[in-house]
C-alpha cells in the first residue's frame, strides 16, 4: 500500500514592520505651512527690510528679505514646499542610513557567504544580529527558513528551494516599503514646485503689466514690483524643484543598491541550499 505523505503546514507570514520613525505627512505639511506663512510674515515681511519701515516704499537696497517679502502669497506656499523637501529628505536620509546598517554591507556580505560555503548558518546569523538594518533582516529571515528546511523530510528539494526563494521575497517585500514611504513627496515637489512657481511668475508680471495698461505709461515702480515678484517666485520654485530632484535621485540609488545587495545574497542562499542540501 502506497503511503501517502501530507506537507507541512505553510509557515505564517511575518507581520508587515511598523514604519517607526517615519512622519505622517497629514501632520506634518500643515505645520510647514503654519511655519512658511510665519516666516513669510514675521521674518521677510519685517519693516526693518524696508524703507523707512514702509511695506509701499519698497525693500531697502540689497535686502533679500524685502525682495522675497514683495514676491506676493505664493512665497509662502514655495516656503512650505522646500521646508516640506528639505524635512522629509532628512527623514529618508536617517531612514536609509538605519536600513543600510552598521559597516560596510559588501563586507557583511561577503562574510554570510563565506559562512554558508562552510555551512555554518549560526555564525551567518549572528553576523546579520550585528550588522542589523534591511540586509541583515531579510539574510536573517531568509536563513530561520534555510534551518527550517534543511530538516525537512517531506518536501522535495525543488520545494524547498521554492518556499525559501519566496520566505526571501516575502522577507524583502516587507522591508522596501519602509525605504520608499514619503519618497512620492519627494518626487512630487521636483515637478509641483515648477508649477507652483509659474503660477506665481504669471500672476507678477499680470500685475506688472496690469499697472502699465492702467495709467497708459510705463510705471516703473509697479513695472519693478510685478517683475520682481515674478523673479523670485520663479527662483524658490526652480531651487526647491532642483534640489527635490537631486534627493529623489539619491535616494532611490541606495534603496536599488539595497535591493541589488539583498537579490545577491538571496541568490547565494539558495545556491548554497541547493549544492549542500
Amino acid at each position: 500500500m502506497e503511503k501517502k505523505t501530507t506537507s507541512p503546514a505553510p509557515a505564517k507570514a511575518a507581520a508587515p514592520k511598523k514604519q517607526a520613525g517615519s512622519l505622517n505627512p497629514v501632520f506634518v505639511i500643515p505645520i510647514l505651512l503654519v511655519l512658511g506663512i510665519l516666516v513669510y510674515v514675521y521674518i521677510c515681511g519685517d519693516s526693518s527690510h524696508f524703507i523707512d519701515g514702509d511695506h509701499e516704499k519698497g525693500p531697502k537696497n540689497g535686502d533679500y528679505f524685502g525682495v522675497v517679502y514683495k514676491g506676493g502669497f505664493i512665497v509662502p506656499i514655495l516656503f512650505t514646499c522646500f521646508l516640506t523637501m528639505l524635512v522629509f529628505s532628512i527623514e529618508r536620509f536617517l531612514i536609509i542610513s538605519k536600513a543600510t546598517g552598521s559597516g560596510s554591507i559588501d563586507e557583511f556580505v561577503r562574510k554570510v557567504k563565506s559562512q554558508l560555503d562552510k555551512n555554518d548558518v549560526e555564525s551567518a546569523v549572528k553576523e546579520c544580529d550585528r550588522q542589523k538594518g534591511s540586509v541583515g533582516n531579510v539574510v536573517k529571515t531568509a536563513l530561520h527558513k534555510y534551518s527550517q528546511l534543511r530538516t525537512d523530510d517531506q518536501l522535495t528539494k525543488e520545494q524547498k528551494l521554492a518556499a525559501l526563494q519566496k520566505e526571501i521575497e516575502e522577507a524583502t517585500s516587507l522591508e522596501l516599503p519602509m525605504l520608499e514611504k514619503n519618497l512620492v513627496i519627494v518626487a512630487t515637489l521636483a515637478s509641483v514646485s515648477t508649477l507652483i512657481a509659474l503660477l506665481g511668475t504669471v500672476l507678477g508680471m499680470i500685475r506688472a503689466f496690469s499697472a502699465m495698461g492702467a495709467t497708459g505709461q510705463p510705471d516703473t515702480a509697479a513695472l519693478s514690483t510685478g517683475i520682481s515678484e515674478a523673479l523670485v517666485n520663479t527662483a524658490l520654485g526652480i531651487g526647491t524643484a532642483a534640489i527635490a530632484t537631486m534627493m529623489y535621485s539619491y535616494f532611490t540609488s541606495r534603496i536599488d543598491a539595497l535591493t541589488y545587495k539583498i537579490d545577491e545574497i538571496g541568490l547565494s542562499i539558495q545556491q548554497n541550499f541547493s549544492a549542500h542540501n
